[in-house]
């Protein structure tokens, strides 16, 4: 389940900010803990046709503060239309906030991404790979998304 609140109209503002919470149950093979949640600040600028974006993320293990896993992650978007874009995304994993992770055990991931936005779909593709040896090699990433909220189905 996620809920996402950015400030209003964030796509016509120049800087814009909000934030993303999950919460997820996952399955034993994907995550040792069945139930987890992440905090995705969000903070971004709009730069002509390029976008960046910067999330400063908190994985939630609900196991105490300290215990918060440090993710953050970084896009640079260049806008070709309003329902087309390229993008470089990098994620990161440093690890627990009380204790990161030698450099070499974190996980640091390279992205090239294709976005599609339509009034009913988006569509996020893209081929990645690791840059330190605790990342996964190869990977291949397919976002699907669908608002359920949009100006265009709001009641009158």
């Amino acid at each position: 389940m996620r809920e996402l609140f950015v400030v209003p109209h964030a796509a016509d503002q120049p800087f814009f900010y909000g934030i993303n919470f999950e919460f997820s149950y996952n399955a034993k093979h994907w995550d040792p803990d069945r139930y987890t949640s992440e905090i995705r600040p969000i903070i971004g600028w709009h730069l002509g046709k390029f976008d960046f974006i910067v999330n400063p993320i908190f994985d939630n293990s609900w196991k105490g503060f300290n215990n918060l896993d440090f993710a953050p992650s970084i896009r640079l978007a260049y806008n070709l239309s309003k329902t087309w874009a390229v993008a470089v995304e990098q994620y990161s994993d440093f690890g627990v906030i009380k204790h990161f992770l030698a450099p070499d055990q974190q996980s640091q991931q390279l992205f090239g991404v294709v976005d599609y936005k339509s009034g009913t779909i988006n569509v996020e593709a893209g081929l990645g790979f690791g840059l330190t040896p605790a990342s996964d090699g190869f990977v291949v990433k397919l976002m699907l998304s669908r608002d359920l909220y949009t100006p265009s189905n709001k009641a009158n």
